[in-house]
């Protein structure tokens, strides 16, 4: 096995290998995210149509913030490729290069994206990489967005680095995950208590503060974090309620954050002209 994946943790690869997340209905659809639920009606029986719709709507969020048209992308944690499509098919990027640690994931999204591929090899393409370490040449890209992968980032100050490396001067980043707000930075372990995907050791309980002060500290500037929570856990709660589903943890999280101990955000920043980290 090659060293970027051996440094995955076992819970990781085989979440996102073997076990393939994507095929979970929880996760109906392929896109991998809790999603972005405004506009979806909360008072009724909600569809896997709705489910497919709120993570369009989560890539939705973060690529606005992105002002993409025309522009080169790399997206950190791609999964199977199907906000990269919607990037280019919607918004207008001139290229993206999904970036995944996983080969597994790698594998799926080519076949996912077969017809895309083949009729705009240029403005597609996959690498297999992690976002700590990327293997990319400098200021390749003008745009970085990541969806719903950095909970599973164990440095945050790599990632932080790494893309203000590889973003041009004047380049935009947008990240969108779950992290400890402002006065929980230390409930991990509360959220282990209650969240199976902390105690296993998937995801990671990154304050935001972490977050924030990594993008700094590599240079970036003009970084903001916006609470989009009320948008997520409601909506994936009330879905989660109408299937089966095979362990009730999930659940957890409506409670976790109404109780103050994780949040969801979107993070945004841009490489200044000249960069000073």
């Amino acid at each position: 096995m090659d060293r970027i994946h051996d440094d995955v943790p076992p819970a990781v690869r085989a979440v996102y290998g073997p076990q393939d997340l994507s095929s979970a209905p929880a996760f109906a659809g392929g896109f991998i995210n809790f999603g972005h639920w405004d506009g979806i009606p909360l008072d009724r029986p909600l569809t896997v149509e709705d489910r497919v719709r709120s993570q369009r709507n989560l890539y939705r969020r973060v690529l606005d913030t992105l002002d993409g048209a025309g522009t080169r992308a790399v997206e950190a944690g791609c999964g199977l490729g199907l906000g990269a499509a919607l990037a280019l098919e919607e918004f207008g990027f001139a290229s993206v290069t999904g970036l995944d640690v996983h080969p597994e994931q790698l594998e799926r999204a080519r076949r996912a994206n077969a017809g895309l591929l083949a009729r705009a090899p240029r403005r597609l393409g996959f690498a297999h990489g992690a976002a700590e370490r990327m293997p990319f040449e400098d200021g390749r890209f003008d745009r970085l967005y990541s969806v719903e992968a950095a909970q599973h980032f164990r440095d945050l100050a790599a990632f932080a680095r790494e893309a203000a490396r590889v973003l041009r001067p004047g380049g935009r980043l947008a990240v969108s995950s779950f992290f400890l707000p402002t006065g929980a930075e230390d409930a991990g372990g509360e959220l282990a208590a209650r969240l199976e995907s902390f105690a296993s050791g998937l995801d990671v309980a990154h304050p935001l503060v972490s977050l924030l002060a990594a993008l700094d500290s590599a240079g970036l500037a003009d970084v903001r974090a916006e609470s989009v929570g009320d948008q997520v856990w409601p909506g994936l709660d009330r879905f989660l309620s109408g299937i089966d589903l095979p362990v009730q943890w999930p659940r957890n999280f409506l409670p976790a954050y109404r109780d103050g101990l994780l949040d969801y955000y979107v993070v945004t920043a841009e490489r200044p002209p000249t960069l000073h980290a």
